[in-house]
């Protein structure tokens, strides 16, 4: 189990240097996990197509984003903790509980709000890292201080931009932000595929063929810029030695520092 602790400001350094490891013990979970992950690509696809339409803003795009993700979160916080996983949660953040249950509801609810802000906080990138092994999956959530990778795909939010709309050159800006955000959506339409292609259905591809696979991506905003990177990751297949039976965290791994190195190179993943 990695390490974690509470902060005295009610917040904890559960999210720091932890992933959480949740077993794959039958075809019936293996399912459950492609289902969960074609619905990532799925939002991917949807970001896409609200970014390419000029009525809609980036900041709509991202809400509905985050909507479904939350909704993905609460379902597996239901899973593990129950319908009062919150307050599980906050018992572990003030310190009053230290179990398996409680510190998965803290690792689940404090990366969940620490994603809500990423649209608002500028400088801050979202940097998640999913990996499927054998009999487990992991998922590695990770916040950087920079707002992009070498790799990301960058693109203006006139909404969140200082504009004069009188000034010579706006609808200029205004045009080239709409062309960046097709860029972007397009991209992100690319990108949703690998996340297809790395975690197919059990019943389409032999086991020898999906034990093992894994993305990272990275997502972040400097004030009216927005970036977003998705690449594909191979699993370090030494890094487990025995099974799991149930949800735990677990150290990041040497893959969380290899992507690091690759698509952070001079950066401090702060959490």
């Amino acid at each position: 189990m990695g390490h974690t602790g509470a902060r005295p400001d009610g917040g904890s350094d559960v999210l720091f240097g932890n992933a959480v490891r949740t077993p794959l013990q039958d075809r019936r979970a293996e399912t459950l996990f492609h289902e969960n992950m074609t619905a990532v690509a799925e939002g991917r696809e949807r970001k896409a197509e609200l970014l390419e339409d000029p009525t809609i803003s980036v900041a709509k795009a991202y809400e509905t984003e985050f909507e479904r993700v939350a909704e993905t979160f609460r379902r597996r916080l239901r899973h593990i903790a129950g319908e009062e996983y919150e307050e599980i949660a906050r018992a572990y953040l003030r310190g009053d509980r230290t179990d398996r249950t409680g510190e998965l509801a803290a690792y689940y609810i404090e990366g969940l709000w620490r994603i809500q802000q990423r649209s608002t906080i500028s400088e801050m990138l979202f940097f998640p890292l999913i990996l499927r092994y054998p009999d487990s999956f992991t998922m590695n959530l990770r916040f950087a201080g920079p707002h992009s990778t070498a790799d990301s795909v960058p693109f203006e939010s006139p909404q969140h931009a200082d504009v004069d709309d009188d000034a010579p050159h706006t609808q200029q800006y205004f045009d080239e932000s709409q062309y960046e955000q097709e860029r972007a959506a397009e991209y992100l339409r690319e990108t949703a595929q690998i996340i297809r292609e790395q975690f197919p259905h059990p019943d389409d591809v032999p086991f020898d063929e999906r034990k093992y696979g894994g993305v990272v991506s990275a997502g972040g905003r400097r004030e009216s810029e927005f970036t977003e990177m998705l690449a594909p990751v191979q699993p370090d297949p030494d890094r487990f030695s025995e099974p799991v039976t149930e949800s735990t965290l677990v150290p990041a791994g040497t893959e969380a520092e290899r992507t690091k190195e690759r698509y952070l190179p001079a950066a401090k993943v702060i959490i």
